[in-house]
């Protein structure tokens, strides 16, 4: 298995040197596998690894998604949300692993789906909710088309970049601890989260988790090929059998709660492999929205997509690439402008389908640890949403507690990044140190960016640094001001 650590870094337009391996044929020349040091086992077991540990969202989508009616008492069916959910993330990952030729999957942003069923269709409707989805995404791909996005992307020091990769490791691991319910809230003010169920370990599935999580380790340890597929697919094996012998049952079954139970999907074998899937959501979009809720407070909802879809993508983009090793001294990666764009059109996808946003995913990762560096994973990645589409019951037999395994295995793979700041300057500690902290705690990685980016301009600004920090970052640092203080401006504007 390559890692960052392993693998030569190469800047976007670097040129080949004497010393790379010529490609085998024209596949092997448009995907770049032998340039980037993979092969296409290795990109078929990376895009497998990350289907595997994203396959949830097709599941977790429509949870979020179809639980909450809107403004108007209309909500969208949990079966559409499925099919639309895997169609999109199918799509968008094959499109961005072929424009782009990086292993960056995609599929509905789980930051954005919260804010929708929360925020958002409480006072509009669904259809004009993804309006205001697809209006972000049209203004990220203006963005990233006119450079502005690319410029600013640009302004960000290497310090920060490297902040957002380990900050984006944390991230993923406390996401895998809270799947597993290895970590989890405690109900009480000090401390506000704990181990397990009252301070221990004691349900099965997080017992799978542990077990998975120490297989997945040792296996990826001893430099094993496919050690986190191996890990992955052994958890889910005996977690069926487990299921099977015992039959724990669902966390949530109706109002019934059980603490001992599967978090999102029970592993076991369904009664039917494949369901035709609905598509009657595409195209269901209405612009209705500044007329219902006026001009003002619609920019504002606007306001906050585009901000939360921009710098998470960037973030994210920027935390992958340097685990992929594709990432130069600058932190800049190959075809920075195409994934960009693609990526602004995820948004503007995921809201033309009702699936919400669209965006990179974290746990990409996965795949890459398993030593994914092309698009070709991505191709296979997508390829498997799309049957899914079909096999819905089929996917849900992996279980949460597994997955996470996996999370925690590449949260640990991205924190390896921190050895490359400097932390002798404390101007550079402390923004760096709010970057990395802050994307865990809040359970955000745009607020993490955020607090980053303010701290880094008042520190060293006030410490006699100006000069040395770019315009673009002081106005998007004011921007992330208004980011924060949006509840207060939405409140004054009415």
């Amino acid at each position: 298995m390559s890692t960052a650590e392993s693998t030569a870094p190469n800047a976007p337009d670097e040129t080949e040197n004497a010393q790379t391996p010529e490609p085998k044929n024209g596949f092997d020349r448009f995907f770049e596998i032998t340039k980037r040091g993979s092969t296409i086992p290795a990109e078929i077991r990376g895009g497998v690894v990350t289907f595997v540990t994203m396959a949830y969202i097709v599941i977790l989508n429509p949870i979020i998604l179809s639980g909450t009616p809107d403004v108007a008492g209309e909500s969208l069916g949990f079966g559409q949300v499925t099919a639309v959910t895997a169609l999109t993330a199918g799509v968008m990952t094959v499109l961005f692993g072929l424009v782009t030729r990086l292993p960056f999957a995609f599929a509905a942003g789980l930051g954005i789906n919260s804010f929708l069923a929360v925020s958002v269709v409480g006072e509009v409707t669904w259809s004009e909710a993804m309006g205001l989805v697809v209006i972000n995404g049209l203004i990220i791909v203006l963005l990233a088309a006119t450079g502005l996005r690319r410029m600013i992307f640009d302004a960000v020091p290497i310090q920060l970049k490297l902040a957002i990769t380990v900050g984006i490791g944390l991230f993923i691991a406390f996401i895998g601890f809270v799947d597993a319910g290895f970590v989890s809230a405690t109900g009480a003010s000090s401390p506000p989260v704990g181990l397990g169920v009252d301070g221990s370990v004691a349900t099965v599935p997080t017992l799978i988790f542990v077990f998975t999580l120490l297989l997945t380790g040792v296996l990826v340890a001893r430099k094993v090929k496919g050690g986190i597929l191996i890990g992955l697919v052994t958890g889910t094996v005996v977690a069926v059998i487990v299921e099977a012998i015992w039959n724990i049952g669902p966390k949530f079954s109706g109002d019934d709660v059980n603490p001992g139970g599967w978090g999102l999907s029970v592993p076991e074998l369904p009664s039917s492999l494949v369901s035709v899937p609905d598509l009657s959501l595409v195209g269901q979009v209405s612009f209705g929205s500044f007329e219902r809720i006026g001009v003002l407070a619609a920019l504002m909802l606007v306001f906050t997509l585009v901000f939360t879809n921009f710098f998470d993508a960037m973030g994210t983009m920027t935390g992958l690439s340097k685990e992929a090793g594709l990432a130069n001294e600058k932190g800049d990666f190959p075809r920075i402008k195409s994934a960009l764009i693609v990526e602004g059109v995820g948004a503007v996808a995921g809201g033309f389908t009702s699936s919400s946003s669209n965006t990179v995913f974290i746990e990409s990762g996965a795949g890459i640890g398993e030593g994914a560096r092309t698009g070709l994973a991505n191709v296979v990645t997508g390829v498997l949403f799309l049957i899914a589409m079909f096999f819905t019951p089929l996917v849900s037999i992996v279980p949460t507690e597994v997955a996470a395994s996996a999370l925690v295995i590449v949260g640990a793979l991205m924190m390896s990044q921190i050895r490359f700041i400097d932390f002798s300057d404390f101007s550079i500690l402390l923004p760096v140190f709010l970057a990395v902290t802050v994307m865990p705690l809040t359970y955000s990685i745009a607020n993490g960016i955020g607090a980053g980016f303010i701290a880094w301009v008042v520190v060293r600004s006030l410490s006699g640094k100006a000069r040395q920090i770019s315009p673009l970052l002081w106005i998007v640092a004011a921007g992330f001001v208004l980011y924060f203080a949006r509840g207060p401006l939405e409140t004054l504007l009415g």
